[in-house]
């Protein structure tokens, strides 16, 4: 088959295709990278808007090409166990450590035109959330990714805001 033939052939099919695909589509936007947490919030029933891990929260999202994904949020005021022993530490030092993180594992899915990211969670800080499958409404503007996270019992809606650095 000589170049001529195959251009013959092979445009047509390649202009077929293309005028299958309909006006404005794109491929799903790709959330792979390093993103780090800008904002940790919560916005409460009556409206208002507080920090959910403290004034200056740290994180960190990681996300591979295969949709795998690490998630780690800290309260950067966590206060130290005064043993230095954390198999030692207060009633009060658990809580505060407790409360001052939020880890989990897993994969994530995404679906652009529902406007949601579905984490399919293997593992979690949180041993309720272990093998489950949590529903996000999402933004992706540029380099900044936000979404809502399920409301908790007293109505309380997160929202964790990243920045992605690679």
């Amino acid at each position: 088959m000589n170049i001529g033939s195959i251009l013959r052939q092979g445009i047509p099919g390649l202009l077929l295709a293309a005028s299958i695909i309909p006006a404005g589509a794109s491929a799903a936007p790709s959330l792979a990278g390093t993103w780090t947490l800008v904002a940790a919030d919560v916005q409460h029933p009556d409206g208002t808007r507080g920090r959910d891990y403290g004034a200056d929260p740290k994180g960190l999202l990681l996300i591979d090409t295969s949709g795998n994904y690490s998630l780690q949020i800290f309260k950067s005021e966590r206060p130290r166990f005064s043993s230095n022993d954390k198999s030692k530490g207060t009633p009060d030092e658990y809580r505060d450590a407790v409360l001052g993180s939020s880890t989990h594992y897993g994969s994530i899915t995404i679906d652009p035109a529902e406007g949601t990211l579905t984490f399919h969670i293997k593992n979690s800080s949180f041993p309720n959330w272990v093998g489950q499958e949590q529903k996000r409404n999402y933004e992706l503007k540029g380099n900044e990714l936000s979404y809502r996270v399920t409301p908790r019992p007293n109505g309380d809606v997160p929202i964790s805001v990243w920045r992605r650095v690679d």
